[in-house]
């Protein structure tokens, strides 16, 4: 049976563990400790060499004790800052099916992240996993992938090494917001540009006339781009800019970075094509040039209710005894390019709230009820 005292204790365990992207060699050791104890069979991928990390995706294995087979996923790098991570326990009164109660909720005693994401679901993996041995039940060939560089647009997941075995392997993914027993039917097309905006030097207090600025290119082409919450499923997005010698030169080049994303693809590109147009027509505005460049960061995921792998979570959610709930995302997961190699992934809540911000907590009915739902999925599956 899920321990919520067991699971509570090896997360704070997992967040004191610092694991940013590209450093996840001493998380991924403990990892392969905890796996290893179990009785999977562990090794790791060659994504390290395409990736710069000190350790490439752990992949461990358990052999089935019946037919069927699955994948539990989450991923082992954070962001900043998650040096010295304190776990705080605190008691908290919230509203929970609509009526007040008391909640245990677990949170950082310093000023770090807590790094829930995506460490809660990597804890909800492994109690799940010691109690389905703990209990002898009966299990489906299991398999484990703990991916390295997600936080950096999936870097480990988009180099993740190509099996044989991966094919048609159906892969949960621990990594959304929402309570656990919330499904993610899709996720978007993200696409990224950096455009090169140049211009012409010039003394800005003596002949500033001789002078083209590439900032103000770049800020007539922004003014000029559509921006923010476009519909209900397409964002977009300028998020740096850098440029100029001096505040006494008229700037000659300016460097702007940006993205644009949607659950549909079409509209992925259209919003694409308009922040293009907006940035040609920035640089066009005072003559001068901008070279862009686009990188499809990673393709969209949408699933209908009736898909198999939805039905299936559906089915362990109900039998964990957990309230199912469907959501699209605005945010990618290693599920957006994961069916590169094969498997076939699908995205679950798991509670956290306020990731990547020093307020980030969760709540320890989630943390518990996300264990007790990959419990479930796995009995569903043997």
């Amino acid at each position: 049976m899920i321990d919520r005292e067991r699971i509570v204790a090896q997360f704070a365990e997992m967040v004191a563990i610092a694991s940013t992207s590209r450093h996840e060699g001493v998380f991924a050791a403990y990892c392969t400790a905890f796996l290893r104890g179990l009785g999977f069979a562990v090794r790791f991928d060659d994504s390290a060499a395409q990736t710069g990390s000190d350790t490439g995706n752990l992949i461990a294995t358990l052999q089935g004790t019946t037919s069927g087979r699955l994948a539990l996923s989450a991923h082992m790098d954070t962001v900043v800052p998650c040096e010295g991570i304190e776990v705080k326990r605190v008691s908290e009164e919230r509203i929970v099916d609509g009526e007040r109660a008391q909640v245990d909720v677990l949170c950082s005693a310093g000023d770090t992240i807590l790094s829930a994401d995506d460490k809660a679901g990597v804890a909800a993996i492994f109690e799940a996993l010691e109690a389905i041995v703990e209990d002898g039940k009966p299990h489906p060939e299991i398999t484990v992938i703990l991916t390295i560089g997600e936080e950096k647009s999936l870097l480990g997941a988009r180099n993740l090494t190509p099996d044989p075995s991966f094919e048609g392997l159906p892969c949960y993914v621990f990594d959304a917001d929402g309570a656990p027993g919330t499904i993610i039917l899709g996720a978007p097309y993200h696409y990224s540009f950096v455009a090169d905006f140049s211009g012409r030097a010039a003394h800005a207090g003596v002949e500033p006339e001789k002078g083209l600025s590439a900032i103000e290119m770049a800020a007539r082409a922004i003014a000029g781009m559509p921006c923010g919450r476009i519909d209900e499923h397409t964002t977009a997005n300028v998020g740096v800019i850098d440029g100029g010698e001096a505040k006494n030169i008229v700037a000659a080049h300016c460097r702007v970075e940006g993205e644009c994303r949607s659950l549909y693809q079409d509209r992925a590109e259209e919003q694409k094509r308009a922040m293009e147009t907006a940035l040609r027509a920035g640089a066009a505005e005072l003559g001068d040039s901008v070279e862009i460049s686009w990188v499809l960061d990673y393709p969209g995921v949408l699933y209908g209710r009736d898909d198999p792998l939805v039905v299936s979570a559906a089915r362990a959610a109900a039998a964990a005894g957990l309230p199912v709930r469907y959501a699209v995302s605005g945010g990618g997961a290693d599920t957006n390019v994961f069916p590169r190699v094969g498997l076939a992934p699908l995205t679950l809540g798991i509670g956290m709230e306020d990731y990547h911000s020093l307020d980030e907590h969760i709540l320890v009915d989630d943390l518990e009820n996300t264990a007790r739902l990959a419990y479930a999925l796995i009995e569903e599956y043997a």
